[in-house]
């Protein structure tokens, strides 16, 4: 067999890593790390040597040097080499390359280039817009409704995702990457998608353009703090394998993503060869891609490499993806666990000092300190990079080797250090006691616990700290939205009220819809339907909303899906102008289960809310009966969809159509199903108050249960009736495909959604105008939609025109 001498490019961890396993190949007889770093470069590797007399990104200089030196085989470590063209530049020089193409390679340097593959080759991924224009991008994100992440498009060494917490966070990131060019020409094109609720996983896999083959399942963990808290990194840690990544889910992974991706590339004539990871997001609704990197992740590299057999030799399988003989070669993983954790230096991920000296002690046996940000200066070891070492372990267990990795960790020490200390917390929670026998033995003196009962005190107090911030956010004159004491506070004098107004309450949740959401594992527009069904009741009385309390109630508690949850509720309350200033969330096991009260409750959740508003004094309360007359206009406000009402019917006509929510909605070509019911009921609260406050407005209903024909009598006298054409507004196309597929009768939909028209007002006559003006000024789709007329039955709404409905 043909001994290799292998050209490796790079100078971090990885490389690092690469170079160890290489080492331990029989194939291999040399080993040039162009630059490498000070763990490549320390002698511990004989068949290892740094190259600091030729340039990375200097292509003919590097394949001059693997002419002198024979090299057979270039091994690029990280992306930019890849995806500059290194793998042409070997071509020619008639080398292999482990790496695919410069074409291939642009499914990691280029964000939309991956995104718009992955829509051709319907891989499933999270809903996405691309954009190259500020202005544009500006526009979209201050359109959409649900929480989104921002990617610079290009490479930005692992730093160009923001995932902002508020619409304002978001416009700042994304003026930050397009317009003040934080990342570079990397930023010149940026991603905004759909943030994803679910557990994160890496997976790499060897490809020689045909066959596949993966590593282990890894999770790694990208933000600096503990708690998943801060800026993104390149990464702080990882550990493998994980226990989300089951048989069946990794199979599913293969099936649905991983090798429709290669057989796709090949299709577009750009043959994939060498390791693609495959960052990936496990929702409810089951995997999708977040990303794709076209080379070994770090830290993953550091966690995978240390699980791989004896038997199994790096080189060889880099060598069958090269030659396209991979489904010859046998990946064998060892039976155990790894983790690895990384050392930084201070203020990374932001600015940070080079050139401060490292002292290591000996590390203990079975664990490995790999280098990344080090160099040697003078026999001297230095910190030159932001994340400096990294200590990896293997054991028999997890917990083994993440206490293990941190006694590697407490090897090292140079100024500035910091490392984040809870390295796997998602696999070390205590399992759900579903998960467990929880039957009592008869006679068991065992101490019982809460916990031991199905209730987390810690996910609890998690979810606290995780939506603090949102509260806050929601601060108005009068509230500071704090939470944490026994009580929410309102000062009415702050709050603008100077004399004592009347205080209305209204208290509401959502319904069925929330299936909806748990089928499509997106859980942030039901809190923006939380608020608007109380908001939307409080103005149609005249009230202000002044504070907001919910009641979010589950079997076992989801931090991460209640998190979604408040963080809609604290958008809806924003955009209603009012406080987030309490709320109960109530973890009962069993109630949401089939049987006793430790069976699996299955992730669901029920949400209310309450809003308190205030009426000036002095103001009218609303409806105000006794001004009505005949003749009065009555003005619909245009509806964003279903809003939160009838979807039980809704779920009943999907499935009589045979439709998923994951499946493309008849009515809307450009979203799911899901995607579309989703949508959150509009809040009108900030445009009417401002016509309420003028006296124009005679009464209001919000179209909520019960439809148009139950609601709008809600606001009127006995003796009057409101007559509604409707020829004149348009029913919205998911309405008529209900109505189609549903074979509804009119007023059937009349009774149960509403329409189109989520608002309705009644005017005088020589008020109509003035207000659709001052409505549509604020936004608002008004229409005039009828008049009020003497009532001759015991209907109050009655419907006209209802052919246009067919």
């Amino acid at each position: 067999m043909e001994d290799l001498t292998i050209l490796l490019v790079g100078n971090g961890g990885r490389e690092h890593a690469l170079a160890w396993k290489l080492n331990q190949s029989s194939r291999v007889k040399k080993i040039f790390v162009v630059p490498g770093n000070g763990g490549t470069g320390a002698g511990g590797l004989d068949k290892v040597e740094n190259v600091s007399n030729v340039q990375a990104d200097n292509f003919d200089a590097l394949m001059a040097f693997a002419k002198e030196k024979e090299v057979n085989l270039v091994v690029p470590g990280p992306e930019a080499p890849l995806v500059a063209g290194i793998e042409g530049a070997c071509k020619a020089a008639g080398l292999r390359c482990f790496g695919p193409s410069k074409l291939a390679a642009q499914m990691e340097g280029s964000k939309t280039f991956a995104k718009d593959f992955m829509v051709r080759h319907k891989i499933p991924t999270a809903a996405f817009q691309n954009f190259n224009d500020y202005e544009k991008a500006k526009l979209y994100l201050e359109s959409v409704t649900h929480d989104v992440v921002i990617k610079a498009s290009g490479i930005a060494a692992g730093k160009g995702v923001i995932i902002p917490v508020t619409k304002q966070e978001g416009l700042e990131a994304l003026k930050d990457i397009m317009v003040k060019k934080e990342f570079g020409v990397a930023g010149e094109e940026v991603v905004v998608e759909e943030f994803l609720v679910g557990e994160e996983l890496s997976i790499l896999s060897f490809s020689d353009g045909y066959t596949v083959k993966s590593l282990p399942a890894a999770q790694d963990h990208k933000q600096v703090f503990d708690n998943d808290q801060g800026p993104m990194t390149g990464g702080m840690g990882c550990y493998a394998p994980t226990k989300v990544a089951t048989p069946e889910l990794v199979e599913e992974i293969h099936r649905t993503i991983i090798q429709p991706t290669i057989d796709g590339m090949r299709k577009e004539r750009m043959l994939f060869v060498g390791l693609l990871f495959t960052g990936l997001m496990i929702t409810k609704s089951g995997p999708k891609v977040l990303e794709y990197n076209v080379r070994f992740g770090d830290p993953e590299t550091q966690t995978l490499l240390p699980l791989l057999s004896s038997e199994t030799d790096l080189a060889e399988l880099m060598l069958a993806c090269t030659e396209h003989w991979l489904d010859a070669v046998e990946l064998k993983i060892d039976s155990k666990f790894s983790a690895t954790v990384v050392a930084c230096a201070g203020g990374y991920p932001g600015p940070y000092v080079r050139g401060d000296e490292i002292q290591l002690e000996e590390a203990p046996a079975g664990t490995m300190i790999f280098h990344a940000g080090t160099t040697i200066s003078s026999d001297i070891l230095k910190t030159s990079g932001g994340r400096i070492l990294a200590a990896n372990s293997t054991g028999a267990t997890l917990t083994e080797a993440i206490e293990s990795a941190y006694q590697g960790i407490s090897t090292i020490t140079f100024s500035g250090m910091h490392y984040r200390k809870d390295i796997g917390h998602r696999a070390l929670k205590v399992p759900f006691p579903s998960e467990q026998n929880d039957t009592p033995a008869r006679g068991d003196q065992t101490a019982l616990t809460y916990a031991s009962a199905g209730v987390s005190i810690s996910s609890g107090n998690e979810l606290v700290k995780r939506i603090i911030p949102l509260v806050k956010s929601t601060a108005r004159p009068g509230a500071d939205a704090t939470i944490g004491g026994f009580g929410g506070v309102v000062d009415l004098q702050a709050a603008g009220y100077y004399r004592p107004p009347l205080i209305i309450g209204a208290i509401d949740g959502v319904g069925t819809k929330l299936n909806i959401a748990h089928e499509m594992n997106k859980h942030d527009t039901v809190g923006i339907d939380c608020v608007a069904m109380n908001v939307n009741d409080l103005v149609v009385q005249g009230a202000e909303a002044l504070f907001f309390l919910d009641c979010y109630t589950c079997g076992k508690l989801d931090v991460d899906v209640a998190a979604a949850f408040v963080q809609g509720v604290a958008r809806g309350c924003i955009e209603a102008g009012c406080a987030l200033v309490g709320g109960e969330t109530s973890e009962m096991p069993g109630l949401f289960g089939e049987g006793t009260a430790m069976k699996d409750d299955g992730g669901k959740y029920d949400a209310v809310g309450a809003a308190v508003g205030a009426l000036p004094h002095g103001q009218k309360l609303l409806p105000d009966k006794n001004s009505m007359v005949a003749g009065d206009v009555v003005l619909g406000l245009a509806s964003n969809g279903c809003h939160s009402n009838g979807f039980s019917l809704i779920r009943k006509v999907l499935q009589r159509a045979q439709l998923t929510v994951h499946d493309a909605a008849p009515w809307d070509p450009t979203a799911s199903v899901g995607e579309s019911l989703l949508t959150p009921t509009r809040i009108y609260v900030k445009p009417l108050l401002r016509v309420a406050s003028h006296g124009v407005v005679k009464g209001m209903a919000h179209i909520t249960g019960g439809g148009l024909l139950e609601n709008v009598p809600r606001m009127l006298p006995d003796h009057l009736a409101a007559e509604l054409d409707a020829r004149r507004w348009p029913l919205p196309a998911v309405f008529r495909w209900l109505k189609g597929a549903g074979a509804l009768e009119d007023m059937e939909l009349a009774k149960v959604f509403n329409a189109g028209l989520g608002m309705v007002l009644v005017v005088a006559e020589a008020d109509a105008l003035p207000t659709i003006m001052a409505l549509e000024e604020a936004g608002e789709t008004v229409f005039e939609v009828g008049s009020l007329v003497p009532r001759t039955s015991r209907e109050g709404c009655l419907l006209r025109g209802l052919e246009a409905w067919r």
